[in-house]
């Protein structure tokens, strides 16, 4: 069984990709997995499995 999780990006004026870099890479390590990334709005959406 999967469970997901959807987040709001929220753009800022400095180092943005790096503290996006840095949130992605802390959702990986906790088992999440991007499926999908919306083009016209800032959500991101996780996925991992639920038993693991």
């Amino acid at each position: 069984m999967k469970e997901y999780k959807v987040i709001s990006w929220k753009p800022r004026l400095t180092n943005n990709n790096q503290k996006l870099e840095d949130s992605l890479n802390e959702y990986a390590r906790n088992g999440w997995r991007v499926v999908h990334i919306a083009e016209n709005t800032t959500r991101i959406v996780f996925e991992r499995d639920k038993n693991r």
